[in-house]
């Protein structure tokens, strides 16, 4: 029988299986809680997937037929209990058909800011109309607000219900200059914005109250762009091939955002219709992908994007489930590959107005580097790749139950471990990894060129060799979960990326790490790093841990300022404008400092 490689995202879990399996038979080879409340019979719809090859799998049965909408089958959604898999095959399963959700980061560190929202609610009592008075209800209610006041249509259609509906009494809803809604009565107390960060693999939404600031819900799920690919050229392959990919992008984009804030509001009382603006933060790719723009002159030099300033659409036309008359805003992008979550980033951490020199290191898929002393910002972006999360390691997995997610090696050799949930291990999460190749580099397990040098009880040697993390009676797969060289592999070209980029930004300032008196780290996954780890294998400089800040999800806290206020909203304009970009591949010294960052040991 022929054995098939299978992929579950989001999870990044990889298991063989036997042609002619079932994806829910494959799922729970892989350990992978999948919803399927029928007991596999195809009666309740639960377990359904998607897939990214129609011709790698068995025609949709009677079951799928009656459970599974004709559009739905045509997009690749398949119930797993129901689908037999004849070829390798990548399968995405949607948040609703997972038992467990991944831990996502949706908080960053929080600034201080004078409110000054662009949308503002204002209360208006009209007199009714009489004989004789040819005045309209437009007319009406611009008189009533006075100065030069835009009106979107949105607002001009639904203006007839609400003022006779609050007999006469209204509240007007303004971005900027712009009448965008009205609505019957007083309702200047219900009034909220949306805050979001789209990354590669997740999408985070804060549900902020306008009149104080406050995030009083939040959101998260994996983005579902992901079955097009786990990295961004992946994405913008696949949205060059036709204008249908890149409008479904798009739709992804915003179902996510969408999902996302469904979630949030599942844990408060507010309605929709009182959500009149969003900030959505992203990089420059994910960006276009979001708004629908053509990103074909992106992925090619000199990688020009479509638009770099701060732009602004009708959430409407961009699909989010908000106030029909809402606006969204995207930050400035700065370059190519470094985008609006970078200036948010700065935004949030007030790197831009700091006297001390600072770095900030937002690590991801794509990661983030920006310096800068008050004077001079500089950034630049580097392809860490997915290892971090999991994927291109063998035993790696996203950060969900179940996951190592810290590791320590005793002086024998003796490995301790914890679990997210505290449950028996499935596999290894992107810190545990830098936790295991720190830990080994210390050991004297590996050498600096990423090599197993020691043997043991835990050693297998290969190729590839392998350190065994727990053995085969320890976890809930039964099998041994082990460090390979090739994963070490995976964690140098990563952590040399961030390096290299880390580097570059301090020759061009002319700076050392020593002289760093200020680092951060940012983003999902920099919140669970352990920083001695990451400067244990020269990932991050080596600056005494006084000095690094920890600051999660810094590019959902600048959105979150941005709604907040217009000064915030100039100044991320003028920080995208006046931040210094370094391409990496055209820096002379590129190719001589990547090939010494592949070396494990402490950044100098």
């Amino acid at each position: 029988m022929r054995r098939l490689k299978i992929i579950f995202e989001p999870y990044g879990r990889r298991v063989e299986v036997e042609e002619g399996e079932s994806i829910l038979e494959a799922a729970r080879r892989a350990s992978i809680g999948l919803r399927s409340e029928c007991g596999g019979l195809g009666l309740c719809g639960r377990c359904r997937v998607i897939i990214d090859d129609l011709k790698a799998v068995s025609p949709p049965t009677e079951a799928e037929g009656r459970l599974l909408t004709s559009e739905e089958l045509e997009r690749g959604v398949r119930l797993a209990c129901q689908t037999r898999i004849h070829g390798d095959l990548v399968i995405n399963i949607p948040p609703e058909s997972r038992v467990e959700a991944q831990r996502i980061e949706v908080k960053g560190l929080r600034r201080a800011v004078e409110l000054e929202p662009m949308i503002r609610k204002l209360p208006l009592k009209l007199e009714r109309p009489k004989l004789g008075d040819r005045r309209g209800d437009l007319e009406r209610v611009l008189e009533a607000l006075g100065g030069d006041v835009d009106v979107e249509w949105e607002a001009v259609k639904e203006l007839p219900e609400a003022l006779r509906e609050g007999d006469w009494m209204v509240t007007a809803i303004l971005w900027g200059s712009i009448l965008i809604a009205v609505e019957s009565g007083d309702t200047t107390e219900n009034i909220y914005g949306l805050a979001v960060d789209i990354g590669t693999s997740k999408i985070v939404v804060q549900l902020v109250d306008l009149s104080t600031g406050e995030v009083i819900s939040t959101g998260a799920v994996e983005n579902p762009q992901a079955i097009h690919g786990e990295d961004i050229m992946a994405r913008m392959t696949y949205a060059m091939e036709s204008p249908d990919n890149l409008e479904e992008l798009q739709r992804l984009a915003a179902e996510g955002v969408n999902e996302a804030l469904k979630e949030a509001l599942s844990k408060v009382d507010v309605d929709v219709a009182s959500i009149y603006e969003a900030v959505v933060a992203c990089n420059t790719a994910i960006h276009h992908l979001f708004l629908g723009l053509d990103p074909r002159h992106l992925a090619v030099s000199p990688f020009t994007p479509v638009v770099r300033r701060g732009f602004k659409a009708r959430a409407r036309d961009l699909g989010l489930n908000i106030n029909r008359g809402a606006w969204v805003y995207t930050p400035p992008v700065v370059a190519g590959f470094v985008g609006g979550d970078a200036v948010a980033d700065v935004i949030a951490t007030g790197l831009h107005e700091a006297e001390e020199l600072s770095l900030l290191i937002d690590v991801g898929t794509n990661t983030e580097v920006i310096l800068g002393d008050g004077e001079e910002l500089w950034a630049s972006s580097c392809a860490s790749g997915p290892a971090f999360e999991g994927a291109h390691i063998k035993d790696g997995m996203r950060a969900v139950r179940g996951a190592i997610e810290r590791i320590w090696i005793d002086e024998d050799l003796e490995v301790r471990y914890e679990t997210i949930g505290g449950v028996k291990p499935l596999g290894l999460c992107g810190s545990a990894v830098i936790d295991a190749v720190a830990e080994m580099l210390r050991r004297g397990i590996l050498n600096p060129h990423g090599r197993l040098t020691a043997e043991g009880r835990r050693i297998k040697p290969g190729p590839p060799a392998e350190f065994i993390i727990a053995w085969s009676g320890e976890t809930a797969t039964g099998r041994d979960i082990t460090l390979t060289e090739r994963d070490v592999n995976e964690i140098q070209l990563a952590k040399a990326a961030i390096y290299t980029a880390s580097k570059i930004l301090m020759e061009r300032m002319g700076v050392k790490p020593d002289d760093i008196e200020r680092l951060y780290i940012a983003g999902a996954f920099g919140s669970y790093l352990n920083p001695e780890n990451a400067k244990e294998i020269g990932m991050i400089p080596d600056v005494p841990s006084e000095r690094i800040r920890v600051v999660g999800n810094t590019a959902v806290e600048g959105a979150r300022l941005m709604l907040l206020s217009k000064r915030l909203r100039d100044e991320a304009e003028r920080v995208a404008e006046e931040m210094k970009y370094v391409e990496l591949s055209n820096d002379p010294n590129f190719l001589n400092l990547y090939p010494r960052a592949l070396y494990l040991g402490r950044f100098t």
